[in-house]
């Protein structure tokens, strides 16, 4: 993939501080980067009082499709239309991509985002290769497919329409309820078993909601269109991602009983991850909005990562490990049981029998000569 190299200003001089509408209240330099600028405490305080404002970014794309070798996520394929997220989530584990662009994983990281206009023409490309073979791709894995930022360059909107056009299953996971602006296509792909939507909801509380995830829609207009989706045919599962200690993990009986009611057949937890530059995003997070128990966060993030702030092994990265962990994962499945949910997986069972390859299509045109 070609990508952009940008630098912007390093903030890592200013004290945090919470910005309106954005979630990370820090701006610590990427691991990766190569030519910081400091600034003189006072400019930087006058630029910490400043409105953050959102840029969009457009980026050549080489390589649409990512492929995973991960046998804890239920895809090892899927598309990210953009880079970085302006929904803001604190706790965000695509944080520390941005480091590869010479960027903040804090702030940069919801105020420059970059899409890829040309996403749907390299999904064709990708599917018109020889030796391609169909398996459902997911979109939005990194990134959410329906940031606001998708209102109006409508990127995943294009790539649903090649899904369909071509036959391809898909699955969506996303935190928005703009999902629903694409029901007619969804329908079209359900009715053909070619699509599943799984919607996040870590949060009821609409204070932890402001604070946590700043610019993703509320609770209740992601219920609605968990309902929406589900009254329309359309497979839809429930992701309760992640899972914080002590801050919203005695919610998790909650969001299982509104998911269930909405629709949702499925669920799946994914306990906190604090890969790289996001443990100190996190921990500044922490003191900044609950500076009484981020002590007690913390450890027992440690005691589900056997002593480390984050455990990177399959199998224990997205669930955690002792004591603490282990309950969490009863309660997760207990109340999943008394609900009729499921709770191995969140993917559907999808049709890859109907693809239809770009350019191998039987057009039925009719060449009697004149």
């Amino acid at each position: 993939m070609d990508t952009p190299y940008i630098h912007t200003v390093n903030w890592s001089v200013m004290a945090t501080r919470a910005h309106k509408g954005r979630g990370a209240v820090s701006a610590p330099a990427g691991r990766f980067e190569r030519r910081p600028v400091e600034l003189d405490a006072e400019f930087a305080h006058e630029l910490a009082q400043e409105a953050l404002q959102t840029n969009l970014r457009a980026m050549r794309t080489g390589r649409i499709v990512s492929t995973n070798a991960s046998p804890d996520v239920p895809f090892d394929r899927s598309i990210n239309p953009y880079r970085g997220c302006e929904h803001g989530c604190v706790y965000c584990y695509a944080r520390p991509t941005h480091s590869y662009l010479d960027l903040s994983p804090g702030l940069d990281f919801e105020t420059e985002i970059f899409y890829k206009p040309d996403a749907a023409a390299r999904l064709l490309s990708t599917w018109e290769k020889a030796g391609y073979v169909c398996k459902p791709i997911a979109i939005g894995a990194n990134t959410d497919p329906y940031q606001p930022a998708e209102r109006t360059l409508e990127i995943t909107r294009r790539l649903l329409e090649a899904f369909l056009e071509h036959r391809h299953p898909v699955m969506l996971i996303t935190k928005s309820h703009l999902v629903r602006r694409d029901l007619d296509l969804l329908t079209e792909l359900a009715a053909l078993n070619l699509c599943s939507v799984a919607i996040s909801v870590p949060t009821m509380n609409d204070e932890l909601k402001r604070i946590m995830e700043p610019r993703v829609p509320s609770a209740a207009s992601r219920l609605k269109a968990l309902r929406e989706l589900s009254e329309n045919g359309i497979p839809t599962s429930a992701l309760i991602a992640p899972v914080v200690p002590a801050v919203n993990d005695d919610e998790i009986e909650t969001i299982l009983g509104a998911v269930a009611d909405a629709g949702a057949d499925r669920a799946r937890y994914v306990f906190l991850r604090l890969p790289h530059e996001l443990l100190d995003i996190f921990s500044a997070w922490l003191e900044r909005h609950f500076p009484d128990r981020r002590e007690r966060v913390l450890s027992l993030v440690r005691q589900a990562g056997g002593g480390r702030a984050y455990d990177s092994r399959f199998g224990v990265r997205q669930s955690g490990r002792g004591p603490y962990a282990e309950m969490l994962g009863k309660r997760f499945r207990t109340a999943c049981r008394k609900l009729g949910l499921e709770s191995e997986s969140y993917q559907h069972e999808l049709d890859c029998t109907r693809f239809l390859r770009p350019g191998k299509r039987q057009l039925g045109l009719d060449f009697t000569a004149p």
